[in-house]
């Protein structure tokens, strides 16, 4: 029964978005934030027990290595679509571009090798990128959720962590790649 968990929390998350979007895009103004902030903590903590439990447990599965980044591509960049065009942080939508396409890109090269058998984990820098992420949207939400006015400096401060987020992001795709064609990291 222990080895299906981790699955199943990662399961859970993948349905813990559509709860994200709803609060995030149709609750009233004032409900939004904190709605949206409480689903996508618990989301994110799915995150880390599953990967916690299945280390733990040691009942790492293909299934996992698959599902588990691509719950977190859903819920990142569904909060990112309401942090870049929902007041109040609108940030750039070259930000989003940026992730979306590293994440789309990294997604369906995923799955290209697994149809030849080759799973290809998330390496280190994969997980800070989605810590990072996870983090700054934790910060804006929370942000958002509790704080009256949010000030220029604040939404300076949002932006320039979110660049830095789809820098690391573009870097940790580029690393994935050099994983997934081994043979050509020397030409």
């Amino acid at each position: 029964m222990r080895k299906y968990i981790p699955n199943a929390l990662t399961i859970l998350r993948i349905l813990l978005v559509p709860l994200f979007l709803y609060a995030l895009f149709i609750l009233p103004e004032g409900m939004k934030a904190l709605y949206a902030l409480i689903f996508f903590v618990l989301a994110s903590l799915t995150d880390y027990i599953d990967g916690t439990l299945a280390r733990a447990w040691n009942v790492i599965s293909d299934f996992g290595k698959i599902m588990d980044p691509l719950a977190d591509k859903l819920l990142v960049l569904s909060a990112l679509a309401g942090l870049t065009w929902l007041p109040p942080f609108s940030l750039s939508p070259v930000i989003f571009i940026i992730i979306l396409i590293r994440e789309v890109g990294i997604t369906i090269l995923r799955e290209v090798f697994q149809k030849r058998g080759i799973v290809v984990a998330a390496d280190k820098l994969g997980k800070l990128k989605t810590v990072m992420q996870m983090g700054g949207i934790i910060f804006a939400l929370a942000c958002w959720a509790f704080l009256t006015d949010i000030s220029p400096g604040l939404k300076l401060g949002v932006s320039l962590w979110f660049w830095l987020v789809a820098l690391v992001t573009v870097i940790s795709g580029l690393n994935y790649i050099k994983a997934m064609f081994p043979g050509r990291n020397n030409a």
